[in-house]
């Protein structure tokens, strides 16, 4: 049994809302049967593991590919992995990828037409790949996926091939020990703790004396998985100890962003000069949406073979970075790098609330990371606070 005391006192009580459900003990010496369970189910467990000098999520057979003893460290523009002290399985914060490019693939087929005698053929494709068990997913990229949830599963349009991964996955939270310096998902309400929309969660107690993961039951589907689970009786003081090391992550967030009027600031200060600044640092590169957890952005395309028996359609992410992704009889909407970044953060932070009454953005950080010039929206946010215009401007005039 894992020695929760020093990491009691290490921490403080937190307030985050919690969820019902079973409560026990992991030791680390089982966690291998967690594996086990998943597979037995039939699960393709995806996870965090090492590749290419990044913490990323792949397809696991083993905890052994898990990041043991690793972690990332991170700032505007700059991602290094560091050995730990100790041998933690989710020691890390967050890399490049994000789930939802198993929700959402990058490049999707949706159709295929085969000519016959009497026209085309269509045959819409439909998911019968794996049923995942998404293992470390953190309380930032939970949200990220309710709001995609509402994109694509909420009004009158639902996207069944999003559907239809979403419905057939397990979600294994992981509540964070660490936070990054691009991190400030407690400023959006969206971290360090998970409070739902998992089946499992997970929060790693570490001490010179013993390692050990607090359980927590979130679902049905997660209540099936814990009972074949070899648990051990978690108590007040094991709690206490999980509440630590999530305060502890809290306290070492690197990036804060007041919310404050966050919307109608962005909205009277859309003609504002600060815009410029931001232009000459931005490459266009689209990054930033490639890399964040909740941009939608794609396009299709159509591809026929030589013969013209043979027609396909193609979904894949695009980006509103592109020259292309505004391009209308005419010419693009948005010409200039100004008038992209702008409808960015704009869409982000205050247009999205509009469109789905929740902001896109969950605080995870990977946009300033993963910028190769550095550009931190946090900073943004609070330098267009301090050249306010003042005004609020209604019209969002297209740019040439």
């Amino acid at each position: 049994m894992v020695d929760t005391k020093t990491l009691v006192e290490k921490g403080s009580k937190t307030q985050e809302k919690k969820t019902p459900g079973a409560v026990g003990l992991l030791e680390r010496g089982a966690f291998d049967q967690l594996f086990q369970v998943l597979q037995a189910q039939g699960y393709t467990i995806v996870g965090p593991t090492v590749r290419e000098g990044v913490i990323l999520y792949d397809e696991l057979e083993s905890p052994d590919e898990l990041p043991i003893g690793w972690t990332d460290e991170q700032e505007a523009g700059t991602y290094r992995m560091q050995k730990r002290e100790d041998e933690a399985l989710f020691g890390y914060t967050v890399g490049p990828h994000s789930w939802k490019r198993f929700l959402f693939p990058p490049k999707h087929r949706l159709f295929r037409a085969t000519r016959g005698k009497d026209g085309f053929d269509i045959e819409e494709d439909k998911y019968d790949g794996p049923n995942y068990a998404f293992l470390g997913v953190r309380a930032c990229e939970l949200q990220a996926m309710a709001i995609q949830d509402n994109v694509f599963l909420g009004g009158d349009h639902v996207d069944p091939h999003y559907r239809s991964r979403r419905e057939s996955a397990l979600i294994i939270a992981v509540n964070c020990g660490k936070a990054g310096q691009t991190c400030f998902c407690s400023s959006m309400g969206s971290g360090p703790k998970a409070g739902t929309g998992f089946d499992l969660a997970l929060t790693e107690l570490i001490s010179k004396d013993g390692h050990a993961f607090l359980l927590e039951v979130g679902s049905k589907k997660g209540n099936k998985i814990f009972k074949k689970l070899p648990i051990e009786k978690a108590g007040k003081k094991e709690q206490k100890a999980a509440d630590a090391v999530v305060a502890e992550a809290e306290a070492q967030m690197g990036r804060q962003l007041d919310t404050e009027g966050l919307k109608d600031l962005l909205y009277r200060n859309y003609q504002n000069p600060h815009w410029e600044e931001v232009a000459e640092k931005c490459l266009s590169c689209a990054n930033c949406t490639m890399v964040c957890p909740t941009c939608f952005c794609s396009t299709v395309e159509e591809m026929t073979d030589l013969s013209g028996d043979h027609a396909e359609r193609w979904r894949r992410w695009d980006s509103c970075f592109t020259m292309d992704f505004t391009y209308i009889h005419g010419g693009s909407v948005r010409q200039s790098t100004r008038a992209r970044y702008r409808q960015w953060m704009t869409h982000k932070l205050a247009t999205w609330f509009d469109q789905f009454g929740t902001s896109g953005c969950v605080g995870c950080g990977r946009c300033i990371t993963w910028c190769p010039v550095g550009i931190d929206l946090t900073e943004e946010a609070r330098a267009l606070r301090a050249s306010d215009q003042g005004e609020l401007q209604t019209g969002m005039q297209a740019e040439a």
